[in-house]
């Protein structure tokens, strides 16, 4: 097995062959620079001066990364991006664009590109580059490069829905590219989570992690926060401070809430992205940064762009790839695994010997919330049960709210209610629904509609023996006047 050291500039290999870079450029002088500086890092390298040279290769050997530029004789470097892609999924692509031209840059990575490097090329950003790239799983080191692999790292996103499990699976491929995601999704939905996942299980993993609340920060503030600043630059600095930017250098930055960003910073942000180059205030140079950008916002930013309140050339620039997170409510399978986990992250921290479990009522209760604060507002409500229940059993009395559901949702069970009523006065208060199927030998074959006709009958029961007297029957059948009500609510009793 493959294993890897750094010394110096250089990556030292034990055992096993050398990882192999392709490079494409029609500069002789530019192909011999990256030829002597990647091979300086203990490398073996291939140079090739046009498309043909390059297919050639890469029929003929396997690589841990190519680089080539945009601009070739005999096509366009879009095309060796599409190819690669295409046929060597495993072989990332890093491309070459002129100084300032972030459209390349964009298309690239659109294209399918690892990360790309501006003209005139840093010596220090492409050695970066390049460790990064042959650290990736599946390619050069990456087998090595981290003890669990990506599936492993984003099994910490819980469920086994499709929805989840189509999330997880978009992780693995957007933590194997440098391009900026914006992660979109409904407030409490776990969009940090997924930022944190996708570094995770990418080849800056044991690189720093920053996230940065954009709508935390007072505007007078925000670029000293941003960039630093030094000594003596404004009132109160007393000494030189790195920002964000240099305290997440060689990792990923999360620029959460990113639509709250006012247009001033905007502008700075955008060429600090492009440019991968930062200034501190009362500074008169600019230092090169190698910074993964992810950001995240439960607003629409294209509505933002349309009001005016969003750069659109910033918005390009973020948004080259864009994951989207499912809400609770379109994944309620995945709800019974969440809660579990919940209650038990939840009885560590208290210190309490073991979670209660929820009862199978409180799970399909749990399952027809609608959970406008989504897991985040999972984890409050099972936070607060635990203050109610009995430390066994977490009923749905002890969940303390209402069912919320769409305004579709609800006026079905508002018509499903009205018929039932109408149903229940003409029979005399009993209900005409279908009694639950059972087998031969007595099973039922649904149990939840077998137990909803049992309570049913209960609740009817109970009702007619106390004149329809609510707290009465409440107390008859051993529950609070809330559960009832409750139970009533689900069940479409009037």
């Amino acid at each position: 097995m493959t294993q890897v050291s750094e010394y110096g500039d250089g990556l030292v290999m034990h055992g096993g062959r050398n990882p192999r870079v392709l490079v494409v450029d029609d500069e002789a002088d530019l192909r011999e620079l990256l030829d002597l500086t990647i091979a300086g890092m203990g490398l073996d390298v291939d140079c090739a001066a046009d498309l043909a040279q390059a297919h050639e290769l890469l029929a003929a050997h396997s690589y841990a990364l190519c680089l080539t530029d945009m601009r070739l004789p005999d096509g366009d470097g879009l095309e060796l991006v599409d190819r690669i892609s295409r046929e060597h999924p495993a072989t990332p692509v890093a491309v070459i664009t002129a100084y300032g031209s972030a459209e390349n840059a964009v298309a690239a990575l659109k294209a399918g590109a690892f990360d790309y490097l501006g003209k005139p090329v840093a010596l220090e950003a492409l050695r970066s580059l390049v460790r990064a790239a042959i650290q990736l799983p599946g390619t050069g080191l990456g087998a090595d490069a981290t003890s669990d692999g990506p599936a492993d790292i984003t099994a910490r996103l819980l469920g086994n829905s499709d929805k989840t499990l189509e999330v997880r699976s978009q992780i693995v491929r957007l933590a194997r590219s440098m391009a900026p995601v914006a992660i979109i999704g409904e407030s409490g939905s776990g969009k940090e989570l997924a930022a944190r996942l996708i570094h995770e299980a990418g080849p800056r993993a044991r690189q720093p992690f920053v996230a940065v609340n954009c709508g935390a920060i007072p505007e007078t503030l925000m670029e000293a926060e941003f960039f630093g600043h030094k000594k003596g630059a404004f009132t109160g600095a007393d000494r030189d401070r790195d920002g964000f930017f240099q305290a997440a250098n060689g990792g990923t930055m999360l620029l959460d809430e990113v639509a709250d960003l006012p247009l001033a910073m905007q502008v700075k942000l955008l060429r600090a992205i492009q440019e991968k180059r930062v200034r501190k205030v009362g500074a008169t140079i600019e230092e090169p940064i190698d910074v993964r950008i992810l950001s995240a916002t439960h607003q629409d930013l294209a509505q933002c762009v349309a009001a005016g309140r969003f750069r659109q050339d910033l918005y390009y620039r973020l948004n080259v790839i864009e994951l989207a997170l499912p809400s609770l409510r379109e994944r309620p399978e995945d709800i019974p695994l969440l809660a579990e986990a919940i209650l038990e992250k939840i009885v560590q921290r208290a210190g309490v010997a073991r979670a209660p479990t929820l009862s199978s009522v409180t799970l399909r209760y749990l399952a027809s919330y609608n959970f406008p604060g989504n897991v985040r507002e999972l984890e409050n409500i099972l936070e607060r049960s635990l203050a109610f229940s009995d430390g066994i059993t977490v009923n749905v009395e002890d969940l303390g709210l209402r069912p919320s559901v769409s305004d579709d949702t609800a006026s079905e069970r508002a018509e499903e209610s009205a018929r039932g009523a109408v149903a229940a006065a003409a029979s005399g208060g009993r209900s005409t629904r279908a009694p639950a199927k059972l087998s031969a030998d007595g099973i039922p074959e649904s149990l939840p509609d077998y137990l909803d006709q049992v309570e049913r009958h209960a609740i009817e029961r109970a009702l007619e023996r106390t004149r329809f007297n609510r707290t009465a029957a409440a107390r008859l059948l051993g529950i609070s006047f809330r559960a009832l009500r409750h139970r009533m609510q689900r069940l479409g009793l009037n």
